[in-house]
């Protein structure tokens, strides 16, 4: 009787590990900080917002609004920082605590701009596990706290894009990046700042910072420190239909 009990005690366990390994692939993070308004397209094509908590899944589209900061965590410890009038999509993240082999976060910034640090994908097993893609470069990070600004297309004449020359700009605070496009790589590293142009011509050093900081307003602020954000818990997530 006891030799069974030990049996279905080790099946136990191990459905739970399962369980919990299962989560970390289907769930990417969530929603950690936010001001304003996010949206969510999901692979099916139906939309949501989304609430501070709010699950993020691989193939999710993220898209914040006029005047709107969102934080996104991940299982991992990474985090993205959206500017207004941004769109991210998340390719895939795969993280499983024991399986540095299988980790795995690839995203696209489709317009817009961010802040990211990341996390254990970026810095342990396999130093291609973690990239952004961008309408001119795929960005290779490790270790790093970096941005990554969009000011081609109908970016390029707006707000603090419109001053400069249309480009994806990049900047990395701590660690090293490398942009790689159809004309090679470059390294930028902590307080280096970089313009990529075209998928066709190399990736530039700037002498200069190009002014594409952002400060988040007061109540995005209050959600890291206090909790009492704008759209805070998952209750107040809705879909939007059509």
């Amino acid at each position: 009787m006891r030799g069974m009990l030990r049996l279905f005690a080790v099946l136990g366990s191990g459905m739970l590990l399962g369980a919990a390994a299962a989560a970390t692939y289907a769930n990417s993070g969530n929603v950690s900080q936010l001001s304003g308004t996010l949206s969510v397209k999901k692979l099916d094509g139906s939309m949501r917002i989304l609430a501070q908590k709010s699950e993020i899944q691989s193939g999710d589209t993220l898209n914040t609004q006029k005047d709107s900061y969102a934080r996104i965590k991940f299982a991992d410890g990474a985090q993205i920082t959206l500017k207004p009038n941004t769109s991210v999509k998340i390719e895939g993240f795969t993280y499983v605590e024991s399986e540095p082999k299988q980790d795995g976060f690839l995203f696209s910034l489709v317009k817009g701009g961010l802040r990211a640090v990341t996390g254990l994908v970026g810095k342990r097993g396999n130093a291609e596990a973690y990239k952004m893609s961008t309408a001119t470069a795929t960005i290779g990070i490790r270790g790093t706290s970096f941005g990554a600004d969009d000011c081609t297309g109908p970016a390029a004449g707006e707000g603090p894009c419109k001053r400069l020359e249309p480009a994806v700009y990049v900047s990395v605070t701590d660690g090293e990046i490398v942009a790689t496009n159809n004309a090679g790589s470059v390294s930028f590293l902590a307080g280096q700042f970089g313009i990529i142009d075209s998928r066709d011509r190399p990736p530039r050093f700037l002498s200069t910072d190009p002014g594409l900081q952002f400060t988040p307003p007061a109540s995005f602020i209050a959600s890291i420190s206090g909790g009492s954000a704008v759209n805070q818990g998952k209750s107040l997530e809705c879909v939007v239909r059509r």
